[in-house]
């Protein structure tokens, strides 16, 4: 179980530089992350030590996460944002 600080670690993290990333990795975080299996959890933390740039190819599909099970997380990511969930303003 995700501990109250680590939750809100992972928010935090989740809070990028590029604002593009942000309604990306946000709303996701916010509704998904405590549901999320453990291993998940900790791919999600893995997923947010990439560089900005980095991550958001991998959310727009220009490239593919090299790590397969995380590659798994990005497109779960991406289909919970194409699915209308509210955007941070």
């Amino acid at each position: 179980m995700l501990s109250d600080i680590a939750y809100k670690k992972m928010l935090w993290h989740s809070r990028r530089g590029m604002w593009e990333l942000d309604i990306l990795l946000l709303p996701f975080a916010e509704n998904k992350l405590r549901s999320l299996e453990p291993a998940e959890q900790a791919l999600y933390e893995r997923l947010l030590e990439e560089e900005d740039q980095d991550l958001f190819a991998c959310l727009v599909e220009r490239t593919s996460h090299p790590d397969p099970k995380i590659q798994a997380l990005v497109v779960r990511i991406r289909d919970y944002a194409a699915s209308g969930v509210r955007r941070p303003h």
